[in-house]
């Protein structure tokens, strides 16, 4: 496929992007960029969210894996449903209650100033870290797919696609995303279904034949039943409602946009649909992994994991798919960068620097978030950069792994906030939240010779935040 077709292809995505954002940000001011005045659309807020929840690794990584690790991310999937449920009806109706624009907001009214601090600096590390190895994955596969070829290095590659995002996030933030996330949700869904149905045709497959094919090959074993492996059933659903809790429900990127809702109903309504249809998408990313081996097999493909669908899409694949699987990329790609992007800019300017009480006028305090803005555009170029030399063959792994050692510490705090009555020796709790982190990368470090066959996998988190828990009950006021 000639890469100056997919590279204008690219340009023209991005105008639409522009577009959307000029319609929607016009008349915005900081209540429009942190939460989009609270007048967001629920069915918009869910379906987008759908984007920001998968992003470009799941369009790649979760395929990719299929060969290795069979269906099991279903379980993890399964978890996810349950984690949604429970962020809709035991969190959300804590932060309609409390009016919060940032819902670390939470942990300054129930244990002080320094909880409050030490969440939002949790937040602002994970986020980063999460939301850049998911860009620096995508950024990588357009640059040796398209940029490389015309000679583009990976530096300018990286800074091109963030200014595109901070071009159409610095004026209208949230109100802005909810429209421009909905727009690539769909464009990202439909490249998985065309991709998918195009394959089955190519292989002569109806659906159950393709299932049936994918089955003689052990790809569709759902639930693993080893006690001791990573992988079993109860720790992966157990993981991934956990995952789901921390990483959504604790999460300043997620909530912004569920509280960017009018009424909470609405926004557990949002929740819950989203939830269900995850497990949909995410069974229609497995499937379209068991079709992407099959059709590998059939055209000799050498590449695996991560390589594998834009190896195929590229180059084993008509110059229509091409383009479909690179608007499918980009579209997941930009929801989880743009909301992250956002959503650190206002953690930084309401929880750190505290925004909102600074006796300034409303027009310096825009000028000040959108500096912030562009300082945390440039810590995500800094951090994509460090991805580019670690660069790990299953981005999915990784960052789920890191997830479980940088989200733990908020669920702890969350836990004890939500399910004690105790208060803390504030000044004590940065202490503990770089102690449970420490401690569990220990624990799964010489999970060997402490567990001998029984392995300890994305429960990881769970372990992270009953340290925490506990830290913070050792340092309880009487």
């Amino acid at each position: 496929m000639n890469p100056y077709v997919l590279l204008s292809i690219i340009i023209a995505y991005f105008a639409i992007l522009l577009w959307v954002a000029y319609r929607t940000g016009k008349g915005s001011n900081n209540e429009s960029f942190f939460i989009g005045n609270r007048k967001s659309n629920w069915m918009l807020v869910a379906f987008g969210m759908i984007g920001t929840s998968l992003s470009g690794v799941t369009f790649v990584s979760v395929p990719g894996a299929v060969g290795a690790d069979k269906f099991h991310y279903l379980q993890i999937t399964i978890g996810y449903l349950i984690g949604y449920i429970i962020i809709a009806y035991v969190l959300l109706p804590l932060y309609y209650r409390l009016k919060l624009t940032s819902i670390y907001g939470y942990l300054q009214e129930r244990m002080g100033e320094i909880s409050y601090k030490s969440g939002a600096w949790i937040f602002i590390v994970s986020r980063l870290v999460g939301a850049t190895a998911r860009l620096y994955l995508v950024v990588n596969i357009l640059q040796f797919s398209i940029l490389d070829s015309l000679g583009v290095p990976f530096i300018v590659t990286t800074l091109v696609i963030l200014a595109m995002i901070i071009l159409y996030t610095y004026e209208g933030g949230v109100k802005t995303i909810v429209w421009t996330d909905t727009l690539q949700t769909t464009c990202m869904l439909l490249g998985l279904i065309i991709c998918s149905v195009y394959m089955m045709n190519h292989l002569g497959l109806n659906f159950t034949e393709s299932i049936s094919a994918m089955n003689k090959l052990g790809y569709t074993e759902v639930f693993n039943t080893d006690v001791d492996s990573k992988a079993f059933f109860f720790k992966q659903i157990l993981a991934g409602a956990f995952i789901t809790i921390t990483m959504t429900g604790i999460d300043q990127e997620m909530m912004q946009k569920s509280l960017s809702v009018t009424k909470l109903k609405d926004s557990q309504k949002n929740m819950v649909v989203l939830g269900i249809i995850l497990v949909g998408v995410i069974s229609l990313f497995l499937f379209m992994g068991g079709l992407l081996h099959l059709y590998g097999t059939t055209e000799h493909v050498a590449s695996s994991g991560d390589q594998l669908f834009p190896d195929i899409a590229l180059n084993h694949m008509p110059p229509f798919i091409s383009i479909i699987f690179i608007v499918a990329l980009i579209s997941a790609l930009f929801p989880s960068a743009d909301g992250a992007m956002t959503a650190l800019t206002s953690s930084l300017c309401i929880d750190i620097f505290g925004l909102k009480e600074k006796p300034i006028s409303p027009k310096e305090k825009e000028k000040f978030r959108k500096k912030i803005h562009l300082i945390v555009a440039f810590a995500f170029l800094i951090m994509v950069i460090i991805f580019k030399l670690i660069n790990d063959n299953s981005m999915i792994g990784l960052i789920l792994k890191l997830a479980g050692f940088t989200y733990g510490p908020l669920l702890g705090l969350f836990a004890f906030g939500i399910f004690t009555k105790f208060r803390v020796q504030d000044r004590l709790v940065p202490y503990v939240c770089i102690a449970a982190p420490l401690i569990s990368y220990f624990i799964d470090k010489y999970q060997e010779n402490m567990f001998g066959d029984f392995k300890i996998g994305l429960e990881l988190l769970i372990i992270n935040g009953l340290l925490t828990f506990i830290g913070l009950w050792l340092i309880r006021k009487k």
